[in-house]
C-alpha cells in the first residue's frame, strides 16, 4: 500500500462533502497539473490517503481510500487529464494543520511542507504515522 495526500479547498469540497458520498465516493476530478496527475496514475485500488484542507485550515482532516485506478476526467474536455475515484474512511481525531506539520522535524521532508501547492501528492510510510500520531489516529 501506498499512501498519499489529496487537497481540496473546503468551501469548494470538503470532507463533510466527500463523506456525504458514502461507498460511491466522488472522482478527484480537475486536477490540471502534470505532477499530480502522475500521482494519481502511480495509485492502486486500496492505496490510502489524508484529505486536506487547503486555504481555509490548512489542515489534514480525515483519511480516504483510492476505489478506483486513472482514468479520464470527466469533467476535462483534454484526455490527457485522468483521476482516481476515492471515498472517506474517516476523519482524523485531531486535525493536523500545516504549521504543526511543518514544526515537527520528522516531517521536515514531506512534500505538504516543502511545496504545499502541489494538490495530490506522496506520502511516505514513515510520514503517515508521524501524522496519524499527531492526529491521535482516527474516529
Amino acid at each position: 500500500m501506498r499512501y498519499w495526500l489529496f487537497k481540496s479547498e473546503p468551501d469548494v469540497f470538503s470532507f463533510d462533502d466527500l463523506v456525504a458520498k458514502g461507498d460511491a465516493g466522488e472522482e478527484w476530478d480537475g486536477v490540471r497539473n502534470y505532477q499530480a496527475r502522475n500521482n494519481m496514475r502511480a495509485m492502486q485500488i486500496g492505496d490510502r490517503g489524508f484529505f486536506y484542507h487547503s486555504n481555509i485550515g490548512k489542515e489534514i482532516v480525515g483519511v480516504v481510500e483510492v476505489i478506483a485506478l486513472a482514468h479520464p476526467d470527466s469533467k476535462a474536455a483534454d484526455p490527457k487529464w485522468e483521476c482516481v475515484d476515492i471515498k472517506a474512511i474517516a476523519p482524523v481525531n485531531r486535525p493536523v494543520t500545516l504549521d504543526q506539520a511543518k514544526a515537527e522535524p520528522r516531517l521536515a521532508d514531506m512534500v505538504l511542507t516543502n511545496n504545499s501547492r502541489l494538490s495530490v501528492q506522496p506520502v511516505s510510510e514513515a510520514e503517515w504515522q508521524v501524522v496519524l500520531d499527531m492526529a491521535q489516529g482516527t474516529a
